[in-house]
């Protein structure tokens, strides 16, 4: 470390100054683009089933058959709302139009490997 007269002070606090001053801008814009991840909030079983648009005595059916993702914790069930719109998303069905593009792609490289 350097040691700095009287003569240098000023301008070495305006260094140190400028230099908070873009640490403090940096850590600004890091917080900016990564958002706070909250815990996970566990749905019950009557929340769950308002999400899924499902009676009570079929989430306990779907429960039961092991369709559902579930925590089971002495006799309560709780659900992850993340992993119930993953399921969701797991039963969505294609389009027509994303089907037909699905079978223009494998057809075009079906044709360029030299199958026909």
């Amino acid at each position: 470390m350097e040691k700095l007269t009287f003569e240098q002070l000023p301008e070495a606090v305006t260094r140190l100054t400028k230099e908070v001053s873009e640490l403090k801008q940096l850590l600004i814009n890091k917080s900016e683009q990564q958002p706070i991840q909250q815990p996970e909030k566990l749905l019950n079983i009557q929340e769950a089933g308002e999400l899924l648009n499902l009676t009570v005595p079929t989430m306990y059916s779907k429960v039961s058959k092991g369709e559902l993702p579930v925590m089971k914790r002495s006799k309560r069930l709780y659900f992850s709302r993340t992993e119930l719109i993953q399921y969701l998303k797991a039963g969505k069905r294609k389009s027509s139009a994303e089907i037909d593009a699905e079978a223009e792609l494998y057809l075009s490289n079906s044709k360029k490997n030299g199958r026909q």
